[in-house]
């Protein structure tokens, strides 16, 4: 399977999991390392020898012990050499910064730095979850240069933004920079924004479907009387909770709420992940922690990828303009290359803002530019071009639209035609204002002074 996804141009990274086994507390069951050498591979309270759970899971993995660490390596060493795993996240990975009594050490913590040495010699993309129950290490505080991280406060503040909770234009601002803040680019840090893995959804939590399904989880299947999964999902039910009984235009902004996640994730500086099957609006039933749940709630249901083929075509469309466009995917930050806009003048960056524009040149790039519009305001907004002539820039996306007139086949360039060998069809402004409805987003595309024109 790796090979076949090699040959397809896919790279395939490792999800793995060394901070707990299936051991759990004390109660649980018995399947190796308790029994092998309880104290050398698992944290315990000193004087009590409980098991120390800084993982949720019932135990967690005493990762500073030589014994473990040489598990742990064997393991990831495995994976790269036999297989050909191009690169692995690390499942709470703030767990290898705690020292042999599970206190949190960040100063060279001895498997992160064997880690990093087998990374650099096998050429993998490390990757951390950079917090444990107890530690947050999200950027900066992680011991790492040179790793990626999942960037969970990317996720929540555009999860917020999105829902329209006030005082986020901000927070959606370093987002889409490329969290700066939490990656800085100064001469002694030097990070990179490719090194935060930007996602909105993932394996944890709620699916993209259900995140504009749900106000509430629904994990009554699980066995925990609804107790388990986490209930700080900022999610939004656009006004009817699951899909029993929806009225048309709630299922009507779902699909557009949707359209805008993605829409900003490929935008954004940085690295986008998303979740499969998030492109055909996949559903668990609004259940957010369906580990135990091998049925219909966690299986794919392909036939939902004819149902909304529409959504496909845009999530399909999105990753085409982002590859299209290196000025968006770049290996350092927008820097100059960016300005941004209010719906007129300056952003409104107060408490009841909930729009802002932003001008992204790509001249530098031997890109096209780039002017983006996003409206998260419960009513229309008209939005000032502030950058050029009207007649410069055509409209390349609006997720208000239906499909197709949501997202144009090709780009902006007169020289280009789309996969049949029709000329493009992008709308032409003929107004320096442009409305943008409700919760949703407009992408508009003119060509720089520096790009090249195109071949056919």
């Amino acid at each position: 399977m790796v090979d076949a996804l090699h040959e397809a141009g896919i790279e395939v990274w490792l999800d793995v999991v060394y901070n707990h086994t299936s051991e759990a507390q004390y109660t649980g069951p018995t399947y190796c390392y308790r029994g092998l050498d309880n104290k050398t591979y698992y944290l315990l309270e000193p004087g009590t020898g409980a098991y120390q759970d800084h993982t949720g899971c019932g135990n967690t993995m005493r990762t500073a012990h030589p014994a473990v660490r040489t598990l742990i390596l064997q393991s990831v060493r495995h994976w790269a050499e036999e297989y050909g795993i191009d690169g692995f996240r690390f499942d709470l990975a703030s767990v290898f910064t705690r020292d042999l009594t599970g206190e949190v050490d960040t100063r060279d913590p001895a498997i992160v730095a064997e880690l990093s040495n087998l990374g650099n010699r096998h050429d993998l993309v490390m990757v951390a979850e950079a917090w444990d129950l107890a530690a947050y290490q999200l950027g900066r505080g992680f011991p790492s240069f040179s790793w990626r991280q999942w960037n969970g406060r990317f996720r929540d503040d555009l999860r917020a933004f999105v829902r329209g909770d006030p005082g986020m234009v901000p927070g959606l601002m370093r987002c889409l920079y490329g969290s700066d803040d939490l990656f800085p680019d100064t001469p002694a840090e030097a990070y990179r924004p490719f090194q935060s893995i930007n996602f909105v959804t993932s394996h944890d939590g709620f699916c993209l479907y259900d995140l504009v399904s749900y106000n509430e989880k629904h994990n009554h299947a699980n066995g925990h009387n609804n107790t388990d999964g986490s209930n700080n999902n900022l999610s939004w039910n656009c006004g009817h909770e699951g899909d029993k009984g929806a009225p048309p235009q709630v299922l009507a902004l779902r699909r557009r709420q949707a359209k805008n996640f993605f829409c900003l994730l490929m935008l954004a500086a940085g690295t986008p992940q998303f979740l499969a099957g998030d492109e055909f609006l996949n559903t668990q039933g609004g259940n957010n922690n369906p580990y135990n749940q091998d049925n219909e709630t966690t299986w794919l249901d392909w036939d939902l990828l004819q149902s909304n083929a529409d959504i496909h075509r845009f999530f399909r469309l999105m990753i085409a303009f982002r590859k299209r466009h290196p000025s968006l995917g770049r290996n350092h930050f927008w820097r100059e290359d960016v300005r941004w806009f209010g719906v007129e003048g300056e952003p409104d960056l107060s408490w009841y803002s909930h729009s802002v524009a932003f001008f992204l040149s790509g001249a530098s790039l031997e890109d096209s530019d780039l002017y983006v519009m996003i409206n998260a305001w419960e009513e229309d907004l008209v939005f000032k071009i502030q950058v050029g002539e009207p007649a410069e820039w055509r409209r390349v996306v609006d997720t208000a639209r239906p499909s197709p007139g949501d997202i144009t086949e090709a780009g902006v360039l007169p020289a280009e035609k789309d996969s049949a060998g029709a000329e493009h069809t992008a709308e032409k402004l003929t107004s320096d204002r442009v409305k943008v409805e409700t919760r949703s987003i407009v992408v508009l595309e003119r060509r720089s002074r520096n790009t090249p024109r195109r071949q056919c």
